[in-house]
């Protein structure tokens, strides 16, 4: 029987599920571009990853699910909700250009993992590391596409935070913005130690993220008031 805590995925896969639903929710009643778009699908891609988490842990490991993760989670990661910023923060065509590069980046290295043969001696059943890959250089893509994701989700709402700081009426968005930036930054954390082995870490990261970012989330959505500026992040943006 696994560990405890190879059963976090679960979890956090509904949770990622409830949020997504909810954004996309929020893009239908407002119809308000393609940024909120881009965040539902990010977190849709959230729970992918920790669903073939939970797939490895109740049924054991598997070629086709291994890397179905490693697409959804190295690859991607947050890759889509920081898209989702840049096309809020940045002009159309600028974001065009970026997503273009994105998303060719994610494909050219998905088809190298799926193409990759597989270490079977370096497996363990209810562990998902990326060092079962006979081809290793397929790695080295990961860092490209999680600094590109750090750099626009984690300061965005760094910046968005900033933004609010010294304004009493969107306090509650200083807050809310920093506990965004701190959700996100979570799973990177985790992610550096999978590269050591350590799965373990990734999935307390991931579900506690999650539920810290959501947090943020409700903060920004909670109070409305009279007074509007422009959004600049996730959060800020859906309220």
């Amino acid at each position: 029987m696994p560990a405890l805590i190879y059963w976090i995925p679960l979890a956090t896969t509904v949770a990622a599920m409830a949020f997504a639903a909810a954004v996309l929710l929020r893009y239908r009643e407002r119809q308000s571009g393609p940024h909120l778009l881009w965040w539902g699908f990010g977190l849709l891609i959230y729970g992918l990853g920790t669903l073939t988490e939970s797939l490895n842990t109740l049924f054991g490991w598997n070629e086709v699910v291994f890397k179905a993760w490693y697409i959804s989670g190295a690859l991607c990661g947050g890759a889509p909700l920081a898209q989702g910023t840049v096309y809020l923060l940045m002009r159309r065509r600028v974001a065009n250009g970026l997503a273009l590069a994105l998303v060719s980046a994610i494909v050219i290295a998905a088809v190298f993992v799926i193409a990759s043969p597989i270490d079977h001696a370096l497996i363990d059943p209810h562990r998902l590391s990326g060092r079962v890959l006979g081809w290793q250089q397929i790695r080295l893509a990961s860092p490209f596409i999680n600094t590109y994701a750090a750099t626009f989700l984690i300061g965005g709402a760094i910046v968005s935070a900033l933004r609010y700081r010294s304004d009493p009426a969107r306090h509650h968005r200083f807050i809310g913005n920093i506990l965004i930036a701190l959700g996100a930054l979570l799973p990177g954390i985790g992610g550096t130690f999978t590269r050591f082995g350590h799965v373990e870490v990734l999935y307390i990261t991931e579900f506690v993220g999650l539920l810290i970012i959501w947090s943020g989330y409700r903060r920004n959505v909670s109070e409305h008031p009279t007074t509007t500026a422009q959004p600049s992040s996730l959060a800020s943006a859906m309220s």
